[in-house]
């Protein structure tokens, strides 16, 4: 069975990301492709099937699990991919050069080119099949870090003309109030 690699243009993240440093649940990656990309995966999907029927123990009896990509707006899919350590694909920049840093904020929003196929599968139960997506490689184009806010270069002034002036407490005249609690009626 011949694998078909396929490569993306530009294309934002979407959702959680955990592309250079894993999660709890290990390696993944969540991309938005369009439409003409899912077409060409639906049809080789077809194929990829094929294969994957031959090879069930009862075929009649079967369960096809849905496609590795859903539609999220017209014309707009998510396709999600997981990996495991010995797994990894390499991810690159623009220049070619092996992003190592697992500290790059590769979060929702950036801009990658993705290269991928389109694997069958059968689960151990024998009856159970669908195709999945591979990822070969990732180059990264941009990074929008949306986690948080870089303050390693603001001081603290700078800070403070962020959030501007409220009611509430100061270090210079620090209105602690105290929590009255009524022991009496707590009595259970």
């Amino acid at each position: 069975m011949a694998r078909t690699i396929h490569k993306t243009a530009n294309i934002p993240l979407e959702g959680f990301q955990a592309i250079l440093a894993p999660s709890k649940f290990g390696y993944s990656l969540a991309a938005l492709v369009d439409g003409d990309t899912v077409d060409k995966l639906e049809s080789e999907r077809a194929d990829v099937l094929k294969w994957a029927e031959s090879k069930l123990k009862n075929p009649k009896r079967s369960t096809l699990k849905p496609e590795p990509w859903e539609e999220v707006s017209e014309g707009k899919y998510k396709i999600k991919f997981s990996w495991s350590e010995d797994r990894r694909p390499p991810v690159v920049d623009t220049e070619g050069s092996q992003v190592t840093d697992a500290k790059t904020p590769l979060y929702a929003g950036s801009t990658v080119k993705l290269a991928f196929y389109q694997k069958p599968y059968i689960l151990r139960d024998g009856v159970t099949y669908g195709s999945s997506l591979k990822l070969v490689g990732v180059q990264v184009v941009s990074v929008k870090g949306e986690a948080g806010v870089d303050t390693g270069d603001l001081d603290a002034t700078e800070v403070a003309e962020l959030f501007g002036t409220t009611a509430g407490f100061k270090t210079a005249d620090p209105n602690v109030t105290p929590t009255t609690t009524n022991d009496e009626e707590e009595d259970f």
